[in-house]
C-alpha cells in the first residue's frame, strides 16, 4: 500500500516535469563519467542553464555553479556528478553504454532532481539567494575540496544536499542530527621479507605469514581499543602478492578503509593501525610500512537546520515518514558541513522486487524518488530559506 504521503506528492506532480526528470536522469545514466571527467555531464547542464538564463561559471574543473539572486548569505544546494568505475549489469534500456563506468551510486538522479529544484527556485524565488552546485568527483577524489579552492562555496551561510538511498523504499526520509555518514580513510600496507622457495620457510621471512598476522591484528582495534558506545570499522579489503605456488614472495600489499563518526576516534585510528603493523612484523622477522590517507571527515547534520529539515519533510510525506539513519558509508559533502551549517539527508528510492545496492553493477532506483526528492529538496530550501533571511 502506497503511503498516503507519497500519493499526494505523486499525483500532484506535473507530468511533464516527471517525465523530464526521467529523461534528464536516463540520459545521464546511459553516459556515465568517471570523477574529473565529467564533461558531457558538465554540458548537458550548461545547455539547461543557458535556457533558463541563470548566470553560472566552473567551479572544481568539470563542477558548475549557478546562482540564483546576489549577495552573501547564499543558501548553497549540492548535487554530486560522477560516476563509479563498475560494468552494469542491467537489462534495461537506458544501460551505460561504457563499459568502464556506471552511475551506481545515484548521482545521475541527484543532478536531474538538482536542475528541477533550481528550475523551480528560478520560477518562485526563495527567500534568501541560492547556488546550485553540480559538483565533480564526490567519490573519493576530492570534488568538493577542488570546489572550495576554486570559490565555489565563498559567500555561502547554509547548505542542503540530498541522497537517493535504496535502503530505504519511496515515500521514507533517512535523517539525523548529528554524524549521519562516518569519516573516510584508507591505508595501504607494504610487508617486505626474503623470500625464497615455499619447501624451504626456514630460510625466509615470510611476508605473506605476516600479512595474514596485521590483517587479524587488525580486527583487535574496534573489538579491543574502540568505546563499544562508538562506531568504527577497519576493514582489510585487497590483498595482493606472490607469482607461484611454490615461491614464498617478496612483498605483499595490503589496502584496506578505516571509518568512523566521533573526531576522537578519527584522530586515534592511524597510530593504532600503525602500532599495530610495526608491531606484527617486527615478531614476524620483516619489514612494513604503512601509508595513512584521510579522504574526508565525518558528514555532520547541523541539529537546527535538521529539525528545519525533518520538519519539512514530514509536513509533506507525513507522520512516521523520517528514519534515523547513519551509515559507515562516506560523503564529502562533509566538507562544506565543516564550513557552515547545513543538513544531508537520504530520500528513499529502493526499487521493487530483487535489492539494488548501492555501488554494485545491479544498481538501480525506483525513478518515483525523483519526484519526491525534487519536493522534499524544494520544501526543506525554502524553509530553511527564511530562517537564513531572518538572522
Amino acid at each position: 500500500m502506497i503511503p498516503s504521503g507519497l500519493m499526494e506528492i505523486l499525483r500532484s506532480f506535473p507530468a511533464t516535469e516527471l517525465e523530464l526528470l526521467i529523461a534528464t536522469r536516463r540520459d545521464l545514466h546511459r553516459h556515465p563519467e568517471l570523477a574529473f571527467a565529467e564533461r558531457r555531464t558538465s554540458q548537458r547542464i550548461r545547455s539547461r542553464l543557458e535556457v533558463l538564463g541563470v548566470p553560472f561559471r566552473p567551479v572544481g574543473g568539470t563542477g558548475l555553479a549557478a546562482d540564483l539572486g546576489e549577495g552573501s548569505g547564499l543558501l548553497m544546494l549540492r548535487a554530486d556528478m560522477d560516476a563509479l568505475p563498475l560494468t552494469e549489469d542491467n537489462d534495461v534500456p537506458y544501460a551505460s553504454t561504457d563499459s568502464g563506468a556506471m552511475h551506481a551510486c545515484g548521482h545521475d538522479g541527484h543532478v536531474a532532481i538538482g536542475l528541477a529544484v533550481l528550475e523551480r527556485l528560478a520560477a518562485r524565488p526563495a527567500a534568501v539567494p541560492i547556488r546550485s552546485l553540480f559538483q565533480p568527483a564526490e567519490e573519493g577524489a576530492g570534488g568538493a575540496e577542488a570546489v572550495v579552492r576554486d570559490g565555489g562555496a565563498d559567500g555561502i551561510a547554509g547548505v542542503l544536499g540530498i541522497h537517493l538511498w535504496n535502503e530505504l523504499p519511496a515515500g521514507k526520509v533517512g535523517l539525523v542530527a548529528g554524524p549521519q555518514m562516518a569519516a573516510v580513510d584508507e591505508f595501504e600496507i607494504v610487508v617486505t621479507g626474503a623470500g625464497g622457495h615455499a619447501a624451504k620457510p626456514h630460510q625466509t621471512a615470510d611476508p605473506v605469514l605476516a600479512a595474514a598476522r596485521i590483517v587479524e591484528g587488525l580486527q583487535s582495534i574496534v573489538a579491543r581499543e574502540i568505546s563499544a558506545l562508538d562506531s568504527a570499522v577497519v576493514t582489510v579489503s585487497s590483498i595482493h602478492g606472490g607469482t607461484a605456488f611454490n615461491i614464498i614472495p617478496r612483498e605483499v600489499r595490503l589496502r584496506g578503509t578505516a571509518r568512523s563518526f566521533s573526531e576522537e576516534v578519527h584522530r586515534a585510528l592511524p597510530g593504532k593501525i600503525a602500532r599495530i603493523v610495526d608491531g606484527l612484523a617486527r615478531a614476524c622477522g620483516v619489514e612494513a610500512k604503512a601509508d595513512y590517507r584521510r579522504i574526508n571527515k565525518a558528514t555532520v547534520n547541523h541539529g537546527p537546520t535538521a529539525e528545519i529539515v525533518a520538519a519539512a519533510c514530514e509536513r509533506l510525506l507525513g507522520p512516521g515518514s523520517i528514519v534515523e539513519t547513519r551509515t559507515m558509508g562516506g560523503e564529502d559533502m562533509s566538507v562544506f558541513l565543516e564550513r557552515v551549517p547545513g543538513c544531508f539527508f537520504f530520500v528513499g528510492s529502493a526499487p521493487e522486487g530483487r535489492p539494488r545496492p548501492h555501488h554494485s553493477p545491479i544498481f538501480d532506483f525506483d525513478e518515483r524518488a525523483l519526484a519526491v526528492g525534487t519536493v522534499l529538496l524544494e520544501a526543506a530550501a525554502r524553509s530553511l530559506a527564511d530562517t537564513l533571511s531572518t538572522r
